[in-house]
């Protein structure tokens, strides 16, 4: 599915354009309250009067949005006959208003995670407001049922339309900015060592890695530059993952989310740095068929995008980053937490990750994330 990406300079004239080429007459717009500091609102508030189309803004969502969620926004779709979707947002705005076109044609009588899906022709358009989860770019949805991560995988949930528009990010607050950038590298870095890993897919997640580590410094400044090029590593980390998916930083990540409050993308980057210096002393446990040899090179390749000649001191940088922005690591308050986290990460569906891991290598992970 080819994507249509709005000019951020003229982005209003061809938003109208948009709209009057699909005949738009009901809006859905997905969204959470920051949209109420952003300019854009101004342009989606007076669409009613510009276009005569009505705008519906569902903002019935947390994050790490639940299926009751995407369920209710089923039900506002609905009920105000809307025939196009606008979502504005972070990843959870994202991957809500992604599963509200998914569910729409859908039988509502039954769970639309037990259906099969078909494709419609409700078309979204995807805002993001952060420079992280480039779920504008990915095939994959993420929600929760009963508190357990659940990924709705499906090509036809891809935003038709994606406007990258740097202004968005100057309301974000530092801890956003720095969490969001993190989940941009560990999306690149992950898709690099995934065993679905291909020359394209490498290609965007090198050029990724490269970005935003390079822009790091004028991105934190706020500075127009640097958040472009932030946005741009983001959506093309994005485009990676949709190749690869994720690997076992992310599948760990989740529970520490839920548990302790973190953001997603500080949680995957605590995760990452422990997981690549296991790999790196478990070279025999390769899970990739191109071998360990292969493995070996890529670990390398991933340094050199960031500037470092070797993977340890690759994984030094990103330590010295996380600390550098007050990234700590929560504080484990029993073994039962401990062991709700090893036990939220299924094995089973670690085949993409580079290196073999079994529970017992989970704990010994997870131990040194924690410090125990």
């Amino acid at each position: 599915m080819k994507q249509h990406f709005l000019d951020d300079q003229n982005y209003e004239s061809e938003l109208i354009t948009i709209l009057k080429e699909n005949n738009v007459k009901s809006i859905l717009l997905v969204c959470g309250h920051s949209i109420e500091q952003l300019d854009l609102n101004q342009l989606l508030s007076d669409l009613p009067a510009t276009l005569d189309i009505k705008i519906t803004r569902f903002m019935d969502f947390e994050p790490n949005p639940r299926y009751e969620s995407t369920v209710a926004g089923v039900h506002a779709f609905q009920e105000n006959d809307c025939d196009f979707i606008i979502a504005v947002g972070g990843g959870s705005a994202l991957d809500v208003a992604k599963c509200i076109k998914l569910f729409h044609t859908m039988d509502a009588t039954t769970n639309y995670l037990e259906q099969e899906i078909i494709p419609n022709d409700t078309k979204l358009l995807a805002i993001p407001t952060t420079a992280g989860t480039g779920s504008e770019s990915t095939k994959y949805s993420i929600i929760y049922v009963n508190g357990e991560k659940q990924t709705v995988n499906e090509q036809s949930s891809l935003p038709d339309y994606v406007l990258l528009h740097p202004v968005v990010l100057n309301s974000l607050s530092d801890y956003q900015k720095k969490a969001t950038m993190m989940d941009t590298l560990c999306h690149a870095i992950e898709s690099y060592w995934s065993v679905k890993s291909s020359v394209v897919s490498k290609k965007y997640a090198g050029i990724a890695i490269s970005s935003a580590i390079q822009n790091a410094e004028a991105y934190l400044l706020n500075l127009e530059d640097g958040n472009r090029v932030m946005l741009d590593a983001a959506n093309i980390a994005g485009q990676a993952i949709n190749y690869t998916q994720t690997t076992a930083a992310h599948a760990m990540c989740y529970k520490i989310t839920t548990l302790y409050g973190a953001s997603h993308g500080h949680a995957a980057m605590l995760c990452l740095t422990k997981i690549w210096s296991y790999m790196l002393n478990h070279m025999d446990l390769c899970n990739d068929p191109r071998g360990s040899e292969y493995l070996f090179t890529t670990f390398q390749e991933i340094a050199s995008f960031m500037g470092c000649d070797s993977s340890e001191q690759a994984i030094d940088k990103l330590e010295q980053m996380m600390e550098d922005y007050d990234l700590k690591n929560p504080q484990i308050q029993s073994m039962d937490e401990f062991y709700k986290l090893v036990k939220s990460v299924n094995v089973d569906r670690l085949q993409n990750h580079p290196v073999k891991l079994e529970e017992v290598d989970l704990i010994r992970i997870y131990n040194k994330i924690f410090g125990l």
